[in-house]
């Protein structure tokens, strides 16, 4: 037993491309059937599941006589859109032989980086559990860009987690988890079976790990798992090529691993949309005595406090707080663009109004809008 058992009450669980698709590009029916039967059990019990699945592009490759992933964004959204169908269809036939019903939810991440599309999104889905239904998640690939893309399956089915307040994510691939060092290329890489602390030495180990596959790499799935831990959820890495893996880690028999969310606390619903469900759009640069202020002292971000502005950015518009030293310790919402504040950095708040002739607000970022990113 690797970890000790835990009870769960709402569960996410992230299937990855690469165990839900033959090296042909077919589907493997065998393997999602198993799943499917593990999910529908568990569902029955009283669990509440939620699945994240990867596999359209994949599986809509082969129709477009595509070898590989197409440059071409047009090609990889066609793609998505023949692969999409097929995937869901399957779904619903083989969930079907368990007696359960499913339904599909597709998502960009501007369906979760505006309020209320994101209150929309949580309340569809909330309904959807209470009437006993699984909803099977994947990112919106047919009309994805860069602008609205969450970057992988992992990043989304995290920010899910934190949407519909899951108590545990399980991240499915194709190795136990978090290794020492990449196994396949390191006889002497061991399985970290638990992760108490998901720190920097944590995350470059994942960034020097290269097995996983997918867009995500380990490195997406460790940073998955700190999204998860900022709403007090515990995160699991398995290999899902494993039978009856998804049991087998609720029941703490499977060799996989467990990553704590960390023992401050989890955020509020809202404190996790601004911290985790919007993009950045650009970064404020602040000295030792604003970050000891911002960190340690619970208080918001003055000018005086800013050495450095970049990047382009409006009122309301999401941004990162550094250091000097280019560590990113937090995200907030700004109460002035980055023109009005290249004009006032470094100034006392008293010097506002003189400066831009109004002052709407003291604090370039309140309190109540600013959230600490894990890892500091």
């Amino acid at each position: 037993m690797t970890q000790s058992q835990r009870p769960v009450q709402r569960l996410v669980v992230k299937i990855g491309s690469g165990l839900i698709r033959t090296p042909e590009g077919r589907l493997n029916e065998d393997a999602v059937r198993q799943y499917a039967k593990q999910l529908a059990t568990l569902r029955k019990q009283g669990v509440e599941v939620i699945l994240v699945s990867s596999g359209a592009i994949a599986l809509g490759l082969p129709v477009l006589q595509q070898q590989r992933m197409p440059r071409t964004i047009a090609l990889q959204q066609a793609a998505a859109a023949i692969g999409q169908s097929h995937l869901i269809r399957n779904y619903e036939r083989l969930f079907g032989r368990f007696d359960q019903q499913v339904a599909q939810i597709l998502l960009t991440h501007a369906d979760l980086r505006d309020r209320g599309r994101y209150l929309n999104a949580r309340n569809t889905l909330q309904t959807l559990i209470a009437y006993n239904v699984i909803p099977i998640i994947n990112e919106n690939d047919t009309v994805s860009v860069d602008e609205i893309r969450f970057g992988d399956n992992d990043s989304l089915s995290a920010m899910v987690c934190n949407l519909i307040d899951a108590d545990t994510l399980m991240i499915l691939t194709d190795i136990d988890g978090l290794y020492s060092a990449d196994p396949r290329l390191d006889p002497d890489a061991v399985l970290i079976p638990v992760v108490e602390n998901l720190d920097r030495r944590i995350e470059a180990l994942a960034g020097r790990t290269t097995h996983a596959t997918g867009r995500g790499g380990m490195y997406g799935k460790i940073q998955a798992a700190k999204i998860a831990g900022a709403s007090g959820i515990h995160t699991y890495i398995a290999n899902g090529l494993k039978p009856d893996i998804i049991t087998q880690v609720l029941d703490g028999e499977a060799r996989c691993t467990h990553i704590h969310p960390p023992v401050a606390g989890k955020l509020s619903s809202r404190k996790r949309w601004i911290g985790y469900a919007l993009k950045a759009k650009g970064t404020i640069v602040v000295d030792d005595g604003a970050k000891h202020a911002l960190t340690i002292q619970g208080k918001s971000l003055l000018p005086s406090g800013i050495i450095e502005i970049r990047e382009d950015f409006d009122f309301g518009d999401a941004v990162y707080c550094t250091d000097a030293s280019e560590t990113r310790f937090a995200q907030g919402l700004v109460n002035y663009s980055s023109q009005e504040l290249l004009a006032i950095i470094g100034q006392h708040t008293s010097r506002i109004e003189t400066i831009l002739g109004q002052k709407a607000y003291d604090e370039v970022i309140h309190r109540d809008n600013l959230v600490l990113l894990s890892s500091v």
